[in-house]
């Protein structure tokens, strides 16, 4: 089992898992579909944002109690976390760029924008599975134990999965494809990148999900399953061509909320906790007071963090399998035009 799932607090876990999953699948609608809510969510709310985080990191270096005590401060201060909030809002503003052609969105050399802040997004989670298992083998060495304390006091367990799982980002990042075939849809509501098929999802999801597994425990139920399943549900239903876009929009929408309210996540009835810990802990604010942990069952992360690599070797071995028989460059072309996904988002692109 991957997550403790168990006792009073179930009906909460999943109400709350429900809840994120049908909140994020709503807002990105809003965002998406007119330029108002794209303005809103990616420009106007991120910038009250920022002044918000400023005001906070003040404060907290002037020794202010309000600010010292704040939930932003004291659960989601490390570096991750922030680059990760506006690499992603970055992503949103250059799609909104390319979708209704902005400035540089007209221009043809702008295209591969997508390809390079969804690979910057992947080398930042990359850099953050290293650290966990450069960390984990000095624990172990000091120690005995792989737990190390992170700065946002978490105890996360760093080790031999977070190497495998981290060459599989790399791999990911080579399992993007066609990076010119950008395209706007004909009502102007997305931005389409018809080549990044179900195998590349997949491939990504995998990946991504176990990333957040090893390395973000106390908020993987959410941004590990809810996140991820928001954006391939919206593309596998109703805006094929779409999933970077629903990905971007629905990661960054996240990423505010969670900076402004990580109880919600860490210390509520709705906080769930991998198996790893075992049942002796009921959320992340119990979790992140207490000592190192005594219990560890790394199973799950060692099971993912294959199959997340295994995933991603089988999706780029058909893409060279692909490009070899098309005799193509499958990063200046698309290879995958014979599926029918590709094919129903192309109908939905406007002509170039």
């Amino acid at each position: 089992m991957l997550f403790n799932l168990y006792g009073d607090n179930a009906m909460w876990q999943l109400l709350g898992w429900v809840l994120v999953f049908a909140g994020l699948v709503i807002c990105n609608e809003i965002a998406r579909r007119t330029k108002a809510g794209g303005v809103f969510f990616f420009l106007i709310l991120p910038l009250a944002l920022t002044v918000y985080f400023i005001a906070i990191a003040v404060g907290a270096a002037n020794g202010s109690e309000w600010a010292l005590n704040n939930q932003t401060h004291k659960y989601m201060n490390g570096w991750f976390h922030y680059a990760k909030l506006y690499a992603a809002v970055a992503g949103c503003i250059g799609f909104m760029m390319l979708k209704y052609k902005w400035g540089i969105g007209k221009k043809e050399w702008f295209k591969p924008f997508p390809f390079i802040i969804v690979a910057i997004n992947i080398l930042i989670a990359v850099c953050s599975d290293f650290e966990s298992a450069i960390r984990g083998a000095q624990a172990f060495a000091e120690t005995g134990s792989r737990y190390w304390l992170s700065n946002e006091g978490v105890w996360l367990y760093g080790g031999w999965w977070n190497w495998v799982n981290g060459i599989a980002g790399i791999l990911n990042i080579f399992c993007m494809t066609g990076w010119w075939g950008i395209y706007t849809s004909k009502k102007k509501d997305d931005m389409l990148w018809p080549d990044m098929t179900w195998q590349f999802i997949l491939a990504y999801d995998v990946w991504n999900f176990t990333y957040t597994y090893l390395n973000l425990p106390t908020h993987s139920w959410y941004c590990g399953i809810a996140l991820l399943l928001a954006p391939t549900f919206a593309a596998m239903f109703w805006n094929k061509g779409g999933w970077i876009q629903n990905r971007a929009n629905t990661l960054a929408t996240w990423c505010m909320f969670a900076q402004v309210f990580p109880l919600f996540q860490v210390g509520s009835k709705c906080a769930v906790l991998p198996s790893l810990y075992g049942k002796e802990w009921t959320n992340g604010l119990e979790l992140a007071t207490a000592a190192q942990p005594a219990y560890a069952n790394p199973t799950a992360q060692g099971v993912m963090a294959i199959l997340a690599i295994v995933v991603n070797v089988l999706c780029i071995t058909i893409i060279i399998k692909r490009s070899l028989e098309q005799k193509k460059n499958p990063y200046k072309n698309e290879i995958f035009t014979d599926q029918k996904d590709f094919q129903i988002a192309m109908a939905r692109a406007e002509e170039q």
